[in-house]
């Protein structure tokens, strides 16, 4: 952490431009008590001196809100003397008003920052288990360059219903999951997290693509009903999920899809969708009784994989057309990963004209160039 500065801002409990603005009220007080000074006798701007607490306290902090307050109450005694005096009922009512009420403003502008305080705690909390949830992938796993995009429905999360990471196996390869949680936001977290730990566990543990993929269903089965929100949403839920092995020796890859969209596959500048032949039902519901089937696909060097959720391909314009991932890519005219994935990013902005109503989950994937094997050692 940084070196902890005591600064001017933080005297003034605001940010910088607005501490600036809160000489503003102070200024007013001033103002309108020398304007109250010079006019005539029969005129009276001391009821303006309740603007000094009000704007105050909505450009500052709790202490300038009383100091503000008490200023403000002074000026109208002090005005007072030259209109008639303090004691008359006139200004004597005006004084109460003045300081009855900034007395109130003083007390919502504690309440305020007591909520905002445990609001900020309860980010804090919310972001740092976020990101120990959602770990980002690394640039490169293995002979794979990665980019990944999350867009989030909900402004004050990082993650929501959406799923991705990435994880080596011993064989070696690259095992890769993304997936969408029914429902989005906050309450989804906790069946993201459940796929999210039974993939990195059994990544590790099961050879076989389809018993990871079996493993993870089984978790998934055993503990969802735990980790769901069933109170605010209490429909089906379920995880849709796709699965992929990514060997490091070869263009060989399979993959196993469990009711997700189906992956991109962009080479050069021909795009294929890569359809499963027999889809699983999405994890939460139940395995297929004839048991689980890989597809195989070639992933050569140079090739790009999108992976996407359906927060991408269902997001509308304003006119309510779907974005045409597929179609978009096939006319992307730069190379890599993280190119693709701003072009994509920017793209699917300008459709929807500012951030998607649903969660959205990008991941994109390069495959280098195959690494020679070294020749055995001699004995």
């Amino acid at each position: 952490m940084g070196e902890r500065r005591v600064s001017v801002d933080r005297l003034l409990e605001q940010p910088t431009g607005r501490s600036r603005l809160v000489v503003i009220p102070f200024a007013l007080i001033v103002v309108i008590t020398l304007l109250d000074l010079v006019l005539p006798e029969r005129v009276h701007l001391g009821a303006l001196l309740v603007i000094a607490p009000a704007l105050t306290a909505s450009l500052a902090g709790p202490r300038l809100t009383a100091l503000a307050g008490v200023l403000a109450v002074a000026a109208e005694a002090f005005g007072a003397r030259f209109h008639g005096g303090l004691t008359t009922a006139n200004h004597l009512a005006q004084t109460f008003a003045l300081a009855l009420l900034s007395v109130l403003v003083f007390f919502v502008c504690m309440a305020r920052d007591r909520r905002n305080r445990e609001l900020s705690r309860a980010r804090s909390v919310a972001e740092t288990a976020q990101r120990v949830l959602l770990r980002p992938p690394p640039r490169r796993i293995g002979p794979l360059r990665v980019a990944w995009l999350y867009l989030t429905a909900e402004d004050e999360t990082q993650i929501g219903g959406d799923l991705f990471a990435t994880t080596r196996a011993a064989h070696p390869s690259t095992r890769v999951i993304i997936g969408d949680v029914r429902g989005s936001g906050l309450s989804s977290i906790g069946e993201a997290s459940l796929v999210l730990g039974a993939f990195r566990e059994g990544a590790h543990r099961h050879a076989a693509l389809p018993d990871l993929v079996a493993a993870i269903e089984d978790s998934v089965s055993r503990h969802l009903e735990e980790v769901s929100d069933t109170r605010s949403d209490p429909g089906e839920h379920f995880i849709t999920a796709l699965v992929l092995d990514l060997p490091d020796g070869g263009p060989h890859a399979e993959m196993v899809n469990c009711g997700h969209p189906p992956p991109l596959l962009l080479r050069g500048r021909q795009v294929t969708t890569l359809y499963a032949s027999v889809p699983a039902p999405p994890l939460g519901v139940a395995l297929p009784v004839g048991g689980l089937r890989t597809d195989p696909f070639a992933f050569d060097p140079g090739d790009l994989l999108v992976l996407y959720t359906d927060g991408v391909v269902e997001a509308r314009s304003p006119e309510g057309a779907f974005y045409p991932l597929a179609e978009r890519i096939a006319g992307f005219r730069g190379s890599g990963p993280d190119a693709l994935l701003r072009h994509i990013h920017l793209d699917l902005l300008a459709h929807t004209g500012g951030q998607p109503a649903d969660d959205a989950a990008l991941l994109i994937i390069e495959r280098g160039p195959q690494q020679p094997t070294p020749p055995p050692r001699p004995r």
